[in-house]
């Protein structure tokens, strides 16, 4: 071998103990730079862990207290699945449309989440609250037009047509939300112009309840 190829062999020989030795000096050699040690008992904070699954699992198990409300306009898809007839799925659905179109306000504004009706709204009516305040053409109380009893409308300066308001005119109705403005809508380029009030009762989500809400605001000519 050649006295320069020795010389070579002998450099990175030496190179490589002092690279281990340093590697030793450093850290133990099975752990790479930079590497996070997991402590003991920092499981339990971690949202997948099988605590935080249990402590969510009880949580949405918890049954209303005599009296107690859930706030429908500020409330997370736990707290409406604690509800009576709300399971996770339409929880979902109420937090999607709230941060979509805005808080509720009312059991009115309530309902116009897909999938919830009169006899739900009837069910919730004493277990939830709104903390948003009404919008200054919302009534004082829709409860009891929602349950059946007539109340009184604010009648808006001019009837709204149905057979010509846009989605967007159509959704400022009480109980109106966009899916339902966008359903009325797509029923009436399908089927042609609403002969009659009673006929917006074809439209999914709309029963004899909304109807007599509606009957005041809106002209079908």
């Amino acid at each position: 071998m050649a006295l320069t190829e020795r010389r070579l062999v002998v450099l990175l020989l030496t190179l490589a103990v002092v690279g281990h030795l340093a590697k030793l000096a450093v850290g133990r050699p099975e752990e790479a730079p930079g590497a996070i040690r997991l402590l003991p008992g920092g499981s339990a904070s971690r949202p997948g862990s099988l605590e935080a699954q249990r402590a969510l699992a009880e949580r949405v198990a918890r049954p209303l207290a005599p009296g107690e409300r859930i706030d429908a306009d500020r409330a997370d898809i736990v707290e409406f699945a604690r509800l009576p007839g709300i399971g996770p799925v339409l929880a979902k659905r109420i937090v999607a449309e709230r941060s979509r179109s805005g808080p509720f306000r009312s059991l009115a504004g309530l309902d116009r989440v897909p999938g919830i009706g009169p006899a739900l709204l009837a069910e919730l009516e004493p277990r939830v609250s709104f903390s948003a305040p009404l919008a200054a053409a919302a009534p004082a109380s829709v409860s009891g037009s929602i349950l059946g009893v007539p109340a009184a409308e604010p009648r808006p300066a001019s009837l709204v047509s149905i057979n010509h308001a846009s989605a967007a005119e159509l959704e400022a109705l009480p109980g109106i939300g966009r899916v339902k403005a966008r359903e009325i809508v797509a029923y009436r380029e399908l089927h042609g112009p609403f002969a009659t009030l009673e006929q917006l009762g074809s439209v999914r989500g709309i029963g004899p309840a909304m109807l007599a809400r509606l009957g005041p605001l809106v002209r079908v000519p």
